[in-house]
């Protein structure tokens, strides 16, 4: 009997994933600690590691399947002396079982909802689904889309199908849509939910798959905008005195190969000002709030696949080559989607700097469960008040997103001035 290679959970939260690649063949050898496969969750793309030895009798899945459910055996091990093509006769008819019960009733209870859906792109009942400029053409001609076919992607209707079709209504497509009706109920939000955004398939454009990364970034984003009150605080803040400071300890630890960035030491402040306003380091759950002791600041770092955020844990009580050293190593493998899900799942507050790309400030959208995220813009040259005359400093804005039921706005406000005078002298965060 073959051992079952099954699809892992690789993060708390994981309940299905995509198999990105495999790594083994079948027929290849394989032992405790080989890299069997690539496994992409909904933040990052893993390594999967073999536990048994053995070869690869068979491969269940398919690289670049997706939504693979956490427990479903992907692949099938024959263990030593084992004829490699018992291992792959035995495991292969579990999948068909498993996979035939479960249609078997639902076919059964829904037999009429198979034949309608191959007819709803044409027949789609209260919804049909064209492009707006295969709407105006039909308009324009009487054509009733109902009876069109389409011909675009999901069965769309698009220009070339109502360009050909003749006007009035197609009596037979009737029929149909009136069988199909009791089955729009039931499928309904799936095609909603596929297709919720129309555009115009006139316009020459291609076409591309939604990572589990980029699904979960949208998920949570839209989560936090419709949920989370938001309350926005911005301050101006000086950036000469760090800018002198950063030199400074450059130069010092230039033997130890560590290059501080702005950005390390906006971490280590904002670590520090969560750490004296308790108040703004807190998550609201419904129920309670929760007052975290520990500053774990979650900075973003943008990856091929998506905005991804590795955590700087204790920032408040960490030195800033230990941040810097620390953040270096965590945004390379952010980058490569090697991290691990201890090192982006968490934190109580999270970070922001697009001061690189010439920003000068924006709003930050809150990373739930947290309570604030900091934005940070750009440094740059401005004219400012210094000892009550008029000058020019380099002066960077700071906005701060603050979970308006966890987090006052006196409180918020409070922070951002504790922010401000750490980064305006900033040898007393690192005193």
């Amino acid at each position: 009997m073959g051992i079952e290679i099954k699809m892992p959970a690789l993060s708390p939260t994981m309940e299905e994933g995509t198999l990105a690649k495999w790594l083994v063949k079948e027929g290849d050898t394989v032992k405790s600690g080989d890299l069997l496969a690539e496994i992409e969750t909904d933040k990052a793309t893993m390594e999967f590691e073999a536990v048994d030895e053995g070869v690869i009798g068979k491969i269940l899945v398919a690289e670049g399947t997706d939504n693979v459910k956490v427990g479903t055996v992907i692949a099938v091990i024959a263990g030593e002396g084992e004829d490699v093509s018992s291992a792959t006769a035995a495991p292969a008819p579990s999948p068909t079982p498993a996979s035939a019960p479960a249609p078997t009733p639902a076919a059964s209870a829904l037999a009429p909802t198979p034949a309608p859906a191959a007819q709803p792109a044409a027949a789609a009942g209260s919804r049909v689904k064209a492009s707006p400029l295969a709407r105006r053409i039909a308009a324009d001609k009487g054509v009733d889309l109902a009876g069109v076919t389409g011909s675009g992607p999901n069965g769309r209707i698009v220009k070339a199908d109502v360009e050909g079709a003749k006007p009035g209504a197609a009596p037979a497509a009737a029929p149909a849509a009136a069988a199909a009706a009791p089955a729009p109920t039931a499928t309904a939000p799936a095609a909603a939910e596929t297709k919720a955004v129309w555009f115009d398939d006139s316009i020459p454009h291609e076409e591309e798959k939604l990572s589990n990364i980029r699904k979960t970034i949208a998920r949570r984003l839209t989560e936090s905008k419709q949920t989370v009150p938001h309350i926005y605080l911005t301050v101006d803040i000086r950036l000469d005195a760090l800018l002198k400071l950063r030199g400074e300890l450059n130069k010092a630890l230039e033997a130890r190969g560590v290059k501080l960035s702005v950005n390390d030491l906006l971490i280590k402040a904002l670590g520090v000002a969560l750490a004296r306003t308790p108040k703004c380091n807190v998550t609201y759950t419904g129920e309670k709030l929760i007052k975290y002791s520990r500053a774990d600041v979650s900075v973003a770092v943008s990856t091929p696949t998506g905005l991804i955020t590795p955590i700087i844990k204790d920032a408040a009580n960490k030195s800033v080559s230990a941040i810097a050293t620390e953040m270096k190593d965590l945004a390379a493998r952010a980058r490569e989607g090697k991290l691990q899900p201890h090192e982006y799942q968490g934190g109580t507050a999270s970070l922001s700097n697009m001061g690189m790309y010439g920003i000068k400030q924006f709003e930050a959208v809150i990373n739930p469960p947290q309570g604030m995220i900091m934005a940070i813009g750009a440094g740059e040259k401005r004219p400012y008040i210094i000892d009550d005359a008029l000058g020019v400093a380099t002066v960077m804005s700071a906005t701060g997103s603050f979970d308006h039921r966890a987090i006052d706005g006196a409180d918020g406000a409070e922070m951002m001035k504790i922010f401000k005078e750490l980064v305006e002298a900033p040898m007393g965060m690192i005193a």
